[in-house]
């Protein structure tokens, strides 16, 4: 059956097919695993204009149909719904329901359902509006769910504006159209598919290395100097060889854990930043049109790999990203504005003030030649960098940035965005855990608990090593 917008394969249930099914007969909907309300782990394709409810039920005959029943009533559309006994209460079941949130009156639905649970109630958005009391947003918890919104995008890799480059070159668009459809394919674990790039596109790229590699020693900082060596001779970054992005994930892989994933086109901000926090960037592979080398509308392959790469490879740098990537899990809307914002200032056009003065770590200004000039010259304002300060700025994004923000290190930067991090209204805290590459919620006592042993082992292992290196 075709859902919303024509979109085939997405199943809905409708009420004469729900009602009958109590709690009793259990067994005709899918089980699953969660850990807690705030992170039910969605496994079936959901679309934007979703928005997902848990609510909780003590086990009688008819209880899920009266449940549903208020669906009908408020004229909303159901497109998904799951069942599992409730872990507090054996005589209590869970139900997850994803529904409409474009027609009827979900949230006087909402509102019935709460009275009816005694407010057992959690709402998942992945569109929250204005961070609604009680709303969470759906976000990964394993990195292999990104492969949930990885193709979600807001224009596919071959769909050109009418002023782009490559408008009316229809050898160029379709040539975009074979890099799309390599990341929509693509899936977590996969081996990154290699790209045999043509003549017209290593002379572009080598247009562009050749003149940002002028630049670079004077007005990149100290760790992107560092780095870039290191991708010459591990990676193949030549003027006349377009690196393959799984030579380069391998690499990142070894010095800090990053890795790339090809994307089709542009992702929403709160989907992109849930990448960062499992160390993952989603980048593209294909570049731009070869009649304009020293401009491009969107970002590229030599954006991606001149620019973001590099520091990608810096310890510091790698956890001053993931921190915002974390930052963003289940933040309201206007928090996801206000972390994207940072992120603009920082990741694609920060500075950082080092012993020989103002250098650039952006990957917007490393992968421009006339902004990486211009960012340093006294035209644009420079200001030091505050979270507070710095995510409510406005900026252009088709002219060179009349504002920078400066930061005096990583870590200090990555200090100021956990302290802001800490002011995001979120019921719950995340970690990282590398070991398993997925993310932790921190909202119980006996998870508090378990975080305390771990860090004790960390301060012991401190406390060993330093023993060590004093003896």
């Amino acid at each position: 059956m075709d859902g919303p917008n024509g979109v085939p394969g997405q199943v809905f249930f409708t009420l004469s097919e729900l009602f009958g099914r109590t709690v009793n007969r259990v067994d005709r909907f899918r089980q699953f695993d969660f850990p807690s309300h705030t992170n039910y782990k969605q496994d079936f394709e959901d679309h934007e204009g979703s928005t997902s409810i848990v609510f909780t039920l003590s086990e009688k005959v008819g209880v899920l149909a009266a449940a549903l029943k208020v669906f009908e009533e408020k004229g909303v559309n159901l497109h998904h719904i799951e069942s599992r006994p409730s872990r507090d209460d054996p005589r209590s079941f869970e139900f997850f329901v994803s529904c409409d949130n474009k027609t009827g009156g979900l949230k006087e639905a909402i509102e019935s359902l709460r009275s009816m649970t005694n407010n057992k109630l959690t709402v998942l958005s992945r569109n929250m509006q204005n961070g609604s009391s009680g709303e969470v947003p759906w976000f990964p918890r394993r990195i292999k769910e990104l492969d949930r919104f990885a193709n979600q995008i807001l224009s596919y890799g071959s769909e050109l504006d009418a002023d782009h480059p490559g408008f009316t070159d229809p050898v160029y668009r379709e040539r975009r159209k074979e890099f799309a459809d390599i990341a929509f394919n693509y899936k977590y674990g996969q081996t990154i598919p290699t790209v045999e790039y043509t003549n017209a596109e290593i002379k572009t790229w080598s247009t562009i290395f050749r003149e940002l590699v002028k630049l670079y020693p004077t007005h990149a900082c100290r760790e992107f100097n560092h780095i870039f060596p290191l991708l010459v001779d591990n990676c193949g970054f030549r003027e006349d060889n377009i690196p393959q992005l799984q030579d380069i994930s391998d690499f990142l892989k070894d010095c800090t854990g990053f890795s790339l994933r090809p994307v089709a086109g542009l992702l929403s901000s709160r989907d992109f930043l849930a990448g960062l926090a499992f160390r993952v960037f989603h980048s593209t592979q294909y570049i731009r049109h070869g009649s304009k080398p020293m401009y491009t509308p969107e970002p590229d392959v030599c954006h991606e790999l001149l620019g973001h790469v590099p520091l990608f490879a810096d310890p510091s740098f790698a956890q001053f990203s993931q921190e915002i990537g974390l930052a963003s899990l289940g933040a309201p809307d206007e928090y996801i504005k206000k972390l994207a914002t940072l992120y603009w200032f920082t990741v694609e056009f920060g500075l950082c003030q080092q012993e020989s003065g103002l250098k650039a770590y952006g990957a917007g200004l490393l992968s421009s030649f006339g902004e990486l000039e211009y960012c340093l010259s006294d035209k644009p304002k420079v200001l030091p960098f505050d979270p507070v300060k710095t995510c409510e700025q406005e900026y252009p994004i088709t002219s060179f940035q009349p504002v920078y923000f400066v930061a005096e290190s990583f870590d200090t930067a990555k200090v100021k965005v956990k302290q802001f991090a800490a002011t995001i209204p979120r019921p719950f805290s995340v970690r990282y855990n590398p070991y398993t590459q997925s993310v932790e919620v921190i909202n119980s006592k006996q998870q508090i608990i378990n975080l305390s042993k771990d860090i004790r082992g960390d301060l012991s292992l401190l406390e060993h090593a330093l023993a060590k290196i004093e003896a």
